[in-house]
């Protein structure tokens, strides 16, 4: 089993930034694409950026250059560095991990980002 914990939301003025940190539990499992998602209220989780084993990563275009994920396959953490927040990055942050074996997606229970304009 794979357990996602997340920490690092908050509430802040626009233009502030915030880091997110997930940090997995593994228990042997061997886990390969890490992702953060969003879900603001009323609203589907989205994707926001994810990041293969190997370094390449994704982002939803809204924030690209604004956001930036990362990972220490070693710790077995994933971050995402949020700069110049806006009032509609408010929304509850997911940390996402997908294993093959078996394979499943995993998910954190979430952290809330909320930015005040």
């Amino acid at each position: 089993q794979v357990q996602l914990v997340e920490s690092g939301g908050g509430s802040v003025q626009a233009g502030a930034s915030l880091r997110l940190s997930c940090v997995a539990s593994t228990d042997g499992v061997a886990i390969h694409n890490m992702g953060w998602y969003r879900q603001a209220p009323g609203k589907l989780r989205k994707v926001v950026a994810t990041i293969l084993s190997d370094g390449n990563t994704n982002y939803h275009g809204s924030v690209r250059g604004q956001f930036t994920i990362t990972r220490d396959n070693e710790k077995n953490t994933l971050s995402l560095q949020m700069n110049s927040l806006r009032s509609e990055d408010t929304a509850v942050y997911y940390c996402n991990a997908f294993a093959s074996d078996p394979p499943r997606f995993y998910w954190g229970q979430g952290t809330q980002v909320t930015v005040s304009s």
